[in-house]
């Protein structure tokens, strides 16, 4: 036996128990730094009310000692998720206490630490405390570099249907990549779920991009990790605008199904949320169009209609890729495009009659292109056929400097084509089929034309097809000059 000197005198870490007493897990600073991904700071706490030195958490953890320090004063950071589950596996972190990122990190339970050890009072000085708020407060981004971050995505949502996706494809991903540096700093809770948010934000914005680009598979990637991070900080919005992006990924890859089966999960999620118009109207309405469902596509528009009679939604014709909900023009012109494939000219020409003077005067070219495309296919598939006028439309959108091309532009454009053959003696068509060859023979469209021909079924294009035939053998059904309103 050792004298009462003796024992006292002796070094703390040698008596010690290398194990984690059980009350450790309760300790609220442990608790928050262990779910919050800061294992240096909860590695530091733990040996500051506990006996347990550096050397102690090395064995206990499988760290090595050196690899501690650095954790512990921040100059490293433990990010392997697997090798995170193997320390927590170790330490018995409870569940309560695990990150929700690192599922399976529950371990045993703890094991019983001697009543003595837990009587034990452990003491701060003024300085650990200090020291411990200047390190849990401390932070790589300052307010003013979240605020440029949100100023650039927001500017690239402004400039989009101007510059389109290739111009702007490469400040996103900077934007992307920047926050990917930040978060491997340190930043307080809120911050950090700020970053989350810019960098869910920018790889939806990619996601989009890569849709309108005709880069499918890419486009499923960037939605799969815009949606990891969005549901990472329980930002439901950004959740279901990307269910509605990856349902239009689904509807240009003629996946009219998924298309319908992304809207649905992403309207599941809140249906009287202002972003589920978008989801029923782009999502639902558009892809129950091309496969038929009449009735399905007109709940769907109704839907969207009541929820933006609901909601104060943006007014004139906000921006595509726009993270706000959809403003009514973009809800009718949605609308008319889910008409054109239910072969109902008349509601075309009456939606896209509602949003003529917003679309002609905004600073979308796409949109214009778009719409006039939709009236144009109505005025060949309509009782009094009005080729000219159509092929006049078709003509405006090719020669209209609009930029880039993107996918639903060179779709419809070819669709519109293909549904006037029954008219390819009449100069007009054939007038419209020479531009549109040069215009396709552009690189960029040239892509876009052969990712078109590759994922988009015929059936819907042949129905109108078949339509546009009928009127041409209907009596009196000569190509008029002036059957419907000039869009």
């Amino acid at each position: 036996m050792r004298c009462a000197a003796c024992a006292r005198s002796a070094p703390a870490h040698t008596s010690a128990p290398r194990t984690i007493p059980g009350r450790v897990w309760r300790d609220p600073e442990i608790v928050t730094a262990l779910t919050g991904w800061e294992f240096g700071a909860a590695f530091r706490r733990i040996r500051q009310i506990t006996p347990l030195s550096q050397d102690d958490l090395a064995a206990l953890t499988g760290l090595s000692q050196s690899y501690l320090s650095a954790l512990e004063s921040g100059n490293r950071r433990l990010t392997n998720a697997e090798r995170i589950k193997g320390v927590l596996g170790r330490l018995g972190v409870p569940p309560h206490a695990a990150p929700t990122l690192v599922p399976g990190a529950v371990a045993h339970p703890a094991p019983a630490v001697p009543t003595e050890v837990l009587s034990e009072a452990v003491w701060e000085s003024p300085v650990d405390v200090a020291r411990r708020l200047n390190t849990t407060t401390a932070s790589n981004t300052d307010p003013t570099t979240l605020l440029v971050l949100n100023e650039g995505i927001s500017d690239v949502v402004e400039r989009y249907e101007t510059e389109g996706p290739y111009r702007l494809a490469g400040e996103v991903l900077k934007l992307r990549h920047y926050t990917d540096e930040l978060l491997e700093g340190r930043q307080p809770p809120r911050q950090r779920e700020t970053l989350f948010k810019l960098a869910a934000q920018a790889s939806g914005l990619l996601g989009y991009m890569a849709v309108n680009a005709g880069r499918e598979a890419l486009a499923e990637a960037y939605c799969t990790e815009a949606e990891d991070l969005a549901t990472h900080i329980g930002d439901r919005e950004l959740i279901m605008w990307i269910h509605g992006t990856r349902s239009l990924n689904a509807y240009y890859a003629g996946r009219y199904d998924e298309a319908v089966a992304r809207a649905d999960a992403g309207v599941a999620i809140d249906p009287g949320h202002p972003q589920a118009i978008r989801l029923q109207v782009n999502g639902r309405a558009r892809a129950l169009g091309k496969l038929g469902d009449a009735a399905g596509a007109e709940r769907a528009i109704a839907a969207a209609e009541d929820l933006s009679q609901r909601h104060q939604v943006p007014n004139g014709l906000t921006s595509c890729i726009s993270f706000a909900p959809y403003a009514m023009a973009r809800t009718l012109a949605n609308a008319a495009t889910a008409h054109v494939a239910l072969c109902s000219p008349k509601w075309v020409l009456a939606y896209a009659n509602q949003i003529d003077e917003l679309v002609e005067h905004s600073d979308s070219a796409w949109s214009r292109a778009l719409v006039r495309l939709d009236v144009a296919t109505a005025l060949i598939t309509g009782d009094r056929p009005d080729i000219e006028q159509a092929m006049m439309l078709g003509r405006q959108v090719l020669r209209a400097d609009g930029g880039a091309p993107i996918r639903s532009v060179v779709q419809r454009a070819g669709d519109l084509h293909r549904i006037a053959a029954p008219w390819q003696d009449v100069p007009a068509v054939r007038e419209y089929g020479d531009a549109l060859r040069e215009w396709q023979a552009a690189p960029q469209a040239r892509a876009l034309v052969k990712s078109a021909k590759i994922s988009r079924p015929t059936q819907q294009t042949e129905q109108m097809r078949r339509a546009a035939d009928a009127a041409h053998h209907r009596p009196g059904s000569l190509p008029s000059q002036s059957s419907a309103q000039h869009h």
